[in-house]
């Protein structure tokens, strides 16, 4: 049986050999294309080709696209898991001819390879064309022989087709495969153009002949182009012999590990083979979205990606999972996919912890959220309402972190509709609001007593970073204890704390916390959404229990490295907004003791030049030693002030102010240094890219600042001795050596020239007349398939008439070519010439009929296989 890895080598091998060059998938976040959310289609990247703004090096190509479809006009994100053929996440198999050739060609070689290399039987494949399309109807029937009968004529909805509201479009023909009447819809009218299963689409000729711009006018292509796409999914089921994609092996090593992790099986029963089939679609989808640097957020394709975590992990809980486990079925995606994909493996460890981290802030409420929505539509039930109103749908969303998505699965078989204007107008209202998912504990956590009495923790951290205080609750392995003992890991809250818990990017304070007979070391501080601290640690000495009094220690070293740390990215923000503009918003942080990192809006890489300005400019803030003035404040008046608040964060009646001098002014609830002063030194680490708009800095402080100059210069200085210059003369002296670099390339590349140009003068006492054809097969000593094809280009012009077939080796390879004179094109062919050597040397390839190429993978065999040439040409 054929594997996926199979059918899409064969795809992309069989249009290579017909001089096709197989293009890489792009990415699924579409470059320069703002009408699109994700790659949708194979043809995306070449959507600029196909208008004619754009020229690349061939005229035919061929790929296996990745492409989602979870947005926009092309969403089949409702219908996952209920059809055995919708995918968010799909690959397109797909060939494409940029005004190269048209109709004729493009049916010959599907039917070719669906018949011939595939071997599907021609007599159960169906085909339709658009209404008006003579000339392919024509074409199938005298180029393919296939029935009249079977040839079927559709609208523009079925055979009409355009990648989006605007762009390139033309008429369509599809390849069908009827799959028998146990996949009918059992309806007597059950035809080509029925939404069962019997007449399967497989394969997507697209006659790219207009564009249609904003106005909906088209107007003609300058080149009539093709652009096809099948699904990789589809043909597995086909070919493996299966009734839905989800049983092939693109998706069953997947299911497998869902069903290890569930203890249930596919099948079983309804809910259980929707929900594993949703999981396992949207595992895949996660993967390659993040893959493609794509990050969850509350916007844009973050949010999509969010959408289609969130469904997966409620669909799991459908299947009895409770903890994280999105993760490790997106792993399993990446052990499918390495040999098409290797970067996915790579990127596995960041896919997972991202996949991780955004389960875990969903789950903290999806049971209660679950609850909530139950109860309220069981109100709605009794009281005959249909109609889910929009304040309800926008509280699932905003509290409880649920998609539209989600709320329109639960109540698909009941009948009931959303009121979407209503919930439209509810997120228009709370625009300035945070769209941030607020984290809750699991429902009977054992901080939801303390929160049940109204406890909030008094943090007094501010001010001091000594305190003493009650121990309200100690907890071990998830439960409330009564008492700690020495080498328990414990987390501990007390009515009063100078620790801080992590929050808005800052991480929680370290220190001890202590009392007669007892010391805990504090590893990590964080807060929960009701405002309790928790202290995270080890007990070193001695026992705890709730009532006792404690000391609470921070250690003043690293939360003097934090504050250095966090007033920094507020003089970086306002510097970032300075030199690149207002666009500029932070979109994420993260402040530690030994380093920050700052996520802003930008749309390009920041150039050296900019860099050092930003920098420069931080420092000189720094220099003024200004003092940061921090004011407590009712909300509404701190918006007043014009000081800015973080999309992503929530805030409460009163907010803390940070400004420095007339420059900088944010909201913020972290610890800062007293003036800018105190900061030291600021130096920037990197800067980069983590998804589409968005550009990472990192950067240290003060002492780190001060040790990554120091490093810094002292390379400088061991580089500056290797080259016997100065430090400040590396540079030039650099460009010296890599310039004189070139000049030897070059002189080298004209030597072999030469050379090339000599061997071939002495090739020609070589050739042999065969059948009247002059002949020349030899060995030559180049190591590119470009010089091997150089060569046999230069003897064919000083052959004037004849076969060339030239062939080189290395010790694990094997390169051959072949080229045909315009003289003897009717009697001999470059490529059937070049696949019978190249099966010679355990190989294959081919070309056009004046030219051809090949590889193969054993060299010893290269001198049998050119004496074999003459041979080959006397045959024919």
């Amino acid at each position: 049986m054929k594997t996926s890895d199979d059918l899409r080598r064969e795809f992309l091998e069989y249009f290579e050999q017909r001089g096709h060059t197989i293009a890489k998938s792009s990415s699924l976040v579409p470059m320069h294309d703002p009408t699109l959310l994700f790659t949708n289609a194979g043809m995306v990247q070449f959507k600029r080709t196909f208008l004619g703004e754009e020229k690349r090096d061939y005229i035919r190509a061929t790929s296996s696209q990745k492409c989602v479809r979870a947005g926009g006009k092309h969403n089949d994100l409702e219908n996952v898991g209920h059809t055995g053929r919708h995918h968010t996440f799909f690959e397109m198999l797909g060939n494409f001819s940029f005004g190269d050739y048209f109709k004729p060609l493009a049916i010959e070689l599907a039917w070719d390879l669906m018949t011939r290399v595939y071997g599907l039987p021609a007599e159960k494949l169906w085909v339709s064309v658009y209404e008006k399309d003579d000339e392919a109807h024509q074409l199938w029937s005298a180029n393919t022989g296939i029935a009249e009968d079977r040839i079927v004529r559709l609208g523009k909805k079925d055979n009409f087709w355009s990648m989006g509201d605007t762009g390139p479009c033309g008429p369509c023909s599809e390849i069908l495969i009827d799959q028998g009447e146990a996949m009918s819809c059992g309806r007597p009218e059950c035809r080509v153009g029925c939404e069962c299963d019997r007449y399967l689409e497989l394969w997507n000729l697209v006659f790219m002949e207009f564009n249609r711009d904003e106005s909906g006018t088209m107007t003609p292509l300058p080149k009539p182009s093709i652009d096809t796409g099948m699904g990789l999914e589809r043909i597995a089921a086909v070919i493996q012999g299966v009734t839905n994609n989800y049983e092939t092996d693109l998706f069953m090593p997947i299911i497998d590990e869902i069903e290890e992790l569930s203890g249930r099986s596919l099948k079983e029963s309804l809910k259980v083979d929707v929900s594993m089939k949703v999981v396992a679609d949207h595992s895949r989808a996660a993967a390659f979205l993040i893959g493609d640097g794509v990050l969850p957020s509350n916007e844009g394709r973050g949010y999509v990606l969010r959408r289609i975590l969130r469904r997966a992990v409620r669909y799991g809980r459908a299947l009895g999972l409770t903890r994280p486990f999105l993760y490790q079925t997106a792993e399993k995606v990446s052990q499918v996919m390495k040999t098409a994909y290797p970067e996915l493996s790579e990127a596995n460890a960041y896919i997972k912890n991202i996949i991780r981290s955004e389960e875990e802030r969903f789950l903290g409420t999806l049971d209660t959220g679950l609850r909530v929505l139950e109860d309220a539509l069981g109100e709605l039930r009794a009281k005959g309402v249909s109609e889910i109103p929009g304040n309800l749908i926008f509280k699932m969303y905003d509290t409880y972190g649920f998609p539209v998505d989600i709320i329109q699965d639960i109540v698909r078989d009941e009948g009931m509709t959303l009121d979407m204007t209503g919930f439209d107008a509810a997120m228009e209202q709370q625009r300035l609001r945070s769209r941030a998912h607020v984290i809750s504990f699991p429902e009977g956590s054992a901080y939801n007593r303390l929160s049940a009495q109204g406890i909030k923790t008094d943090f007094v951290g501010y001010g001091f970073t000594n305190a003493d205080s009650e121990v309200l609750m100690i907890v071990c392995e998830g439960n409330a204890v009564e008492q700690a003992r020495e080498g328990d890991e414990i987390e501990l809250v007390t009515a009063r704390t100078p620790f801080y818990g992590e929050a808005g990017g800052q991480v929680g304070d370290r220190g001890r916390i202590y009392t007669q007979g007892f010391e805990m070391q504090v590893s990590d501080t964080v807060k929960d959404p009701n405002n309790i601290i928790i202290h995270k640690g080890n007990v070193f000495k001695g026992s705890i229990s709730p009532g006792q009094t404690v000391t609470l220690t921070v250690d003043e070293n690293t939360r003097l490295a934090i504050c250095r740390n966090h007033t920094v990215t507020h003089i970086l923000h306002a510097v970032l907004r300075q030199v690149l503009g207002d666009h500029v918003k932070q979109s994420g942080s993260l402040v530690a003791p030994d380093r920050l990192r700052f996520d802003f809006t930008h749309f390009s890489a920041i150039d050296e030049k900019n860099l050092q300005e930003i920098e420069k400019l931080v420092n000189d803030r720094i220099q003024q030693n200004c003092p940061i003035q921090i004011d407590e404040m009712d909300a509404k008046d701190a918006f007043k002030t014009g000081a800015t608040a973080l999309f992503e964060e929530k805030y409460g009646e009163r907010v803390r102010v940070v400004a420095i001098s007339d420059f900088s002014k944010e909201l913020c609830g972290g610890t800062h240094t007293e003036r800018t002063g105190d900061i030291g030194l600021f130096k920037i680490v990197s800067e980069g890219s983590v998804a589409a708009g968005v550009r990472r800095i990192e950067a240290v402080t003060g002492r780190d600042a001060l040790l990554n100059v120091q490093e810094a210069f002292y390379t400088l200085r061991s580089l500056a001795v290797s080259l016997k210059t100065k430090p400040e003369e590396l540079t030039g002296r650099v460009e010296k050596i890599t310039a004189h670099e070139k000049t030897l390339e070059k002189e080298l590349a004209a030597i072999k020239a030469k050379a090339r140009a000599e061997a071939s003068d002495s090739s020609l006492n070589e050739i042999k007349v065969v059948n009247g054809v002059s002949v020349l097969a030899q060995e030559a000593s180049v190591d590119t398939q470009a010089a091997l094809r150089d060569m046999a280009d230069l003897l064919k012009t000083k052959m004037k008439s004849g076969i060339v077939v030239l062939g080189s080796r290395t010790p694990k390879k094997v390169l051959l070519v072949a080229v045909v004179t315009k003289d003897h094109l009717e009697r001999y062919h470059a490529g059937d010439i070049i696949g019978k050597v190249a099966a010679m040397v355990g190989g294959g390839g081919g070309g056009r009929s004046d030219m051809a190429q090949a590889g193969g993978s054993k060299p010893e065999k290269l001198p049998e296989a050119l004496a074999a040439v003459y041979d080959i040409v006397a045959g024919n």
